[in-house]
């Protein structure tokens, strides 16, 4: 995985040393200067990731990586985090309080390269599947699909608009699920990550339309969930 760093002196050669330690990582540009980075990434789409000292570059540089048609993963090294919330906004795979150790850093690249490893050619929202209604077949696309509910020997996947009921098992139709999209919550339940509106101790909230659906989260896949999901950690 192609990775930069933007940081102080001080920072990038903490960074450096740990990247270089890295076997995952492939460290192709070391950057003080925020301009230069700036046409790094205006120039070229080799980057997939950027390990972000934001306490030199700060708010302005995640503004200028927000708005690039092509936006690699952000880790961002901070001195505190007053700065943890606004970074949700930026969608950044995880957020390193200095001082950084190894172990910590290791976590968080090993977090970068869940996400870079879900990114295939094409855009899974335009993948589509057919689904038998009477004597008809009826094209459904994964991005409208919401939720998917086992119901004895059937599934029944849900959309805004209505629902299919097909004989299937919910372990048969999670493997033909993209997982970047899909992920079991419950024994019962796949959802759609994207629709997520909010996250509670034994709950999801689901959007619908103009409604909220509540969808179980079991406890054996709780952590599982949580690890699949962009989650800031510290």
């Amino acid at each position: 995985m192609n990775c930069i760093i933007v940081a102080e002196k001080l920072s990038y050669q903490l960074l450096e040393e740990f990247a270089g330690k890295s076997s995952s990582l492939n460290l192709i540009g070391t950057f003080s200067d925020s301009a230069l980075f700036r046409n790094q990434l205006s120039t070229s789409r080799d980057v997939d990731l950027v390990l972000l000292d934001i306490d030199k570059s700060g708010k302005d540089v995640l503004d200028f990586i927000s708005s690039l048609d092509y936006q690699p993963n952000i880790i961002i090294v901070s001195s505190g985090d007053q700065n943890a919330l606004k970074a949700f906004d930026f969608n950044v795979v995880d957020y390193l309080l200095k001082p950084v150790t190894f172990s910590r850093f290791c976590k968080a690249i090993d977090k970068a390269i869940r996400y870079y490893s879900h990114k295939e050619p094409g855009n899974s929202d335009d993948n589509e599947i057919f689904i038998k209604k009477g004597s008809s077949l009826v094209k459904l696309k994964l991005k409208d699909l919401i939720y998917i509910e086992a119901l004895e020997n059937y599934v029944t996947l849900n959309t805004k608009d209505g629902k299919f009921t097909i004989h299937f098992t919910m372990k048969a139709i999670g493997n033909q699920l993209p997982s970047e999209i899909f992920i079991r919550a419950h024994r019962s339940f796949i959802v759609n990550k994207r629709m997520i509106q909010s996250i509670k101790d034994n709950a999801l909230e689901l959007i619908i339309g103009d409604e909220v659906k509540e969808i179980p989260l079991g406890n054996s896949f709780r952590d599982q969930f949580l690890k699949s999901i962009n989650l800031l950690n510290r």
